[in-house]
């Protein structure tokens, strides 16, 4: 692997503590292209364009995917990465749902190490601040011809970011729109399924709502997935939320926080939710939390849920109370090296 340094770094006029999410990108990236059936030597290099025309097959034809990821400081300025494998092995299911080439274990995560390490700077310390990276891969042929492309780049890119939502979030109950259907690409992380969901969120926007809760195609009687999040429910003492399938992102947090759940001996059911059950659960009081999660956010509590020209306002409970204040903190505590890690899960770089 071969690294450019770059000799003007932009940390003099950035200060990774208070930077807004995914706004300064930070000195470096990592760039590897893809061209006569194989991958190319993977290079770090300083930050900046590249050169490419608006005949980009990924522009007209949709290959592009993309990770999320974050990296953590501790207290000791100790860099530690957070379950990477998961989102190696979930780039390369986009990958091949889109038809690309799958990238190797060396390029991805020996890549993303060395990129890690020469930035560690820009791992801000300020508590809920982290370091988000941004691996993606697009088609970089030019050409107009509807088919696969034969050349594609990979690139790492990382940003310090601040917390993404700060509040409790007013949610609405799509019952129009759809995220995904059956046998599609709802579960990669391709860039279609992010800008088909503006239009929808736009609309829920302007009703006085900060995201939405999508549900099934067929029948919009299920909970999918919310905004960029998975979600789960809380009702009573159990922590309900879908089944990951085909439409529904299998999120390194959902899991993480499903495993972090059992280990504090909380039921969680993995299945389908009815939309009746949770209007059920509120009329019966047993309605508790609804919260989204993701790399983004980690966790992200809701106050009001929307459906059907009806606001439920959700139970203001106390952190002591809430599961997803309590199952936050401590998958926070074990990324950012404050809690034990009984999983396996944290990797220092």
């Amino acid at each position: 692997m071969e690294i450019k340094k770059t000799q003007h770094s932009k940390l003099d006029t950035i200060d990774p503590n208070n930077s807004p999410f995914g706004v300064n990108i930070s000195d470096h990236m990592l760039i590897c292209e893809y061209e006569n059936g194989q991958w190319g030597k993977p290079v770090i290099m300083p930050y900046g364009g590249m050169n490419y025309s608006p005949a980009l097959m990924a522009i007209h034809y949709g290959q592009a995917i993309f990770e999320g990821m974050k990296a953590y400081k501790d207290k000791n300025n100790d860099v530690f990465l957070f379950r990477p494998e998961k989102n190696f092995e979930r780039f390369n299911k986009s990958a091949e749902r889109l038809a690309m080439p799958p990238i190797t274990k060396e390029i991805f995560l020996e890549g993303l190490y060395a990129l890690i390490d020469l930035d560690r700077d820009w791992v801000p310390t300020k508590d809920g601040s982290s370091l988000y990276i941004r691996p993606t891969m697009f088609a970089s042929e030019e050409m107009f011809s509807a088919r696969i492309s034969n050349k594609y780049t990979f690139a790492i890119m990382t940003s310090p970011a601040d917390s993404y939502y700060d509040k409790p979030l007013k949610i609405k109950i799509e019952n129009h729109y759809t995220r995904a259907v059956s046998g599609g690409v709802g579960f990669t992380k391709c860039a279609g399924n992010y800008g088909a969901s503006f239009y929808p969120t736009l609309l829920a926007n302007q009703q006085g709502f900060d995201q939405i809760i999508w549900t099934d195609s067929q029948e919009h009687k299920y909970f999918e997935e919310s905004g960029t999040m998975n979600v789960m429910v809380r009702i009573g003492d159990i922590i309900y939320t879908p089944p990951v399938s085909n439409t529904i992102l299998n999120g390194v947090t959902r899991d993480s926080l499903v495993n972090v759940a059992r280990h504090n001996k909380i039921e969680v059911r993995e299945e389908r939710i009815p939309v009746d059950s949770i209007v059920n659960a509120y009329q019966q009081g047993t309605l508790k939390e609804i919260f989204g999660c993701g790399t983004a956010v980690v966790v992200n509590r809701y106050s009001h849920v929307g459906y059907n020209d009806n606001i439920m306002e959700l139970p203001t409970l106390k952190d002591e109370e809430s599961y997803a204040v309590l199952l936050k903190k401590q998958l926070v505590g074990i990324q950012t090296n404050e809690l034990d890690d009984p999983f396996g899960w944290r990797i220092k770089i």
